[in-house]
Formats: C-alpha cells, structure tokens, sequence
C-alpha cells in the first residue's frame, strides 16, 4: 500500500478585501475545495494560469498560510495552522524552494551561515555538527568546498538556486514544495537544476510537490498532474493520461497554447548552416 506524505481535503481559502472603514467589499475565492495527495518518493506536478491559486496553495501546504475551510494532512496526521503556530516537527517535514534565486538568499550571509541557520533555529545542533552537516549538503548540491566562505553575489543563478535547495534541505524534509524553481533559468541551466532534483530525489527519498507553468519542464519530472483553473482542480490524474488524453477543456487549451519545438525540423536546419 502506498505511504501519503501529503494530503489535502476540500482546501479553500477566502480572501475580503476593499471596502474601506464602511463598506462590505467583496470575497475574492482563490481556492475552492482542493483534494489532493502526493505519495512518497513521487512528483505531483500542479499546473495552470498565473492567479489560478497555485502558489496560494503552495502557503498552505507550506504551512505559512492557514486554509479558511478543509484539512491539511502530513503523514496521516491532521495540521493545526493558527495562531499558536504550528507543532516544529511538523513544520520541518515540509519545505519550500521559491522561484527567485536572487531575492531567497541574504546578501549579507555567508553561503555556510545560510545554510546551517536552520540548524540553529530548528535543532540547535553544536556548532562542528551544523559545519559538517551544511559542508555536506553543499558538495551534494554540486558545489565546491571553498564556496562555504563566499557571498551570494558571488554565484551565478543556477548555482544560487542549488544553494536554496541544500537550505531547503538541511533540516531533512520529507517534502519539497517547488514554487517554479527554474523559470528564473537558462534553459541549460534548467536542465542541471532538474537533474540535481531528481538525483536527490532518488537519494534522499523525496517527496515533491512541483508548481510550473511551463508544461515541457512538468512534463519531464511529474509523476502525477493537477491543473488548476480559477482556483478549482479542473483535471487531476497521472502524467501520461494528461497529457495523452485531456479531459477538460480548458487543459486541452492549455496544452493547445504551449509551443511546441519540433526537434527534426532545428536538426534540419543546424545540418543545412554547418553544410
């Protein structure tokens, strides 16, 4: 039988705004009712517009965000996200890689305290320990020892990418939410940061939730697809039945739009410009 690492049940989030000191204002719906469950050691992909609810959902799987109705669920067990905040073992279970490569690191912080920092928030591990831990997760991010000492101005986005990924890391999650990890990216680059992800994956046993607009990237790491559409799942199956046989109209618009490069035709081309 299968082991869940995550579920949700009928998530909804409300947001009122306008309105002023006199006015009603109005309730905006940006998620209504999702269900969803994500098995250990595979990649629920969710997909769709920007607005559609994505990353709202990803605050509440994340646990920065309480739902307004519904059940989150970590390894079977319910979580309570209020004001008291949330139990930390549970918090540590899941964690988050954000889009920008550039905006998720301090500028002041040395790659090394970037990375232990969790460590001492979290598990107030003893200062060799939190060294050895985070020269560790470094090398198997595909750095180098010497860039414990550095800053991250001096890396490139690929690299600063890596390194939000070892800080996600570090406290050794059971899951990843991955806000559009790679659309910051080269494309060669995109390929490096999506290899690493499931080297790692494979390694550490991960679980991964992976947020994307871009279908050819979803289509290359998911296990399972959910499309979101005005904050609904619209279409939720496996990777191959989605993209084979869309049921809902507006994935096969989705998938309609997305442009397509056609790999005979640019072999043709490069062959007929080196002739």
């Amino acid at each position: 039988m299968s082991e869940i690492v995550l579920e949700t049940r009928g998530i909804t989030r409300d947001y009122h705004i306008g309105g002023g000191l006199f006015g009603k204002g109005r309730i905006i719906n940006a998620l209504k009712g999702i269900d969803l469950k994500v098995e250990k050691g595979k990649t629920l992909a969710i997909v769709g517009e920007s607005g559609c609810g994505k990353s709202t959902l990803a605050r509440i799987m994340t646990m920065i965000d309480a739902p307004t109705s519904g059940e989150l669920l970590i390894d079977g067990k319910p979580v309570e996200i209020g004001k008291k905040g949330v139990d930390s073992e549970m918090r540590r279970k899941v964690q988050i890689v954000f889009q920008n490569p550039y905006g998720s690191l301090n500028p002041r912080q040395k790659i090394g305290d970037v990375l232990m920092e969790p460590l001492v928030i979290n598990e107030n591990v003893p200062v060799k320990e939190r060294r050895e831990r985070a020269m560790e997760m470094l090398l198997k991010v595909g750095l180098q020892a010497e860039h414990f000492n550095r800053y991250p101005h001096m890396f490139s986005g690929g690299q600063r990418q890596r390194i939000a990924i070892a800080r996600a890391l570090m406290l050794r999650p059971r899951l990843l939410v991955l806000d559009e990890p790679v659309s910051a990216l080269d494309l060669s680059v995109q390929a490096q940061v999506l290899n690493l992800l499931a080297d790692l994956q494979e390694e550490f046993g991960l679980t991964y939730v992976f947020i994307s607009h871009d279908l050819s990237v979803v289509r290359y790491i998911a296990d399972e697809v959910m499309v979101m559409y005005f904050g609904e799942a619209v279409e939720y199956g496996t990777r191959d039945a989605v993209f084979t046989d869309p049921q809902h109209e507006y994935t096969r618009t989705l998938f309609a739009a997305t442009p397509r490069a056609d790999a005979d035709s640019i072999r043709k081309r490069l062959a007929e410009k080196a002739a």
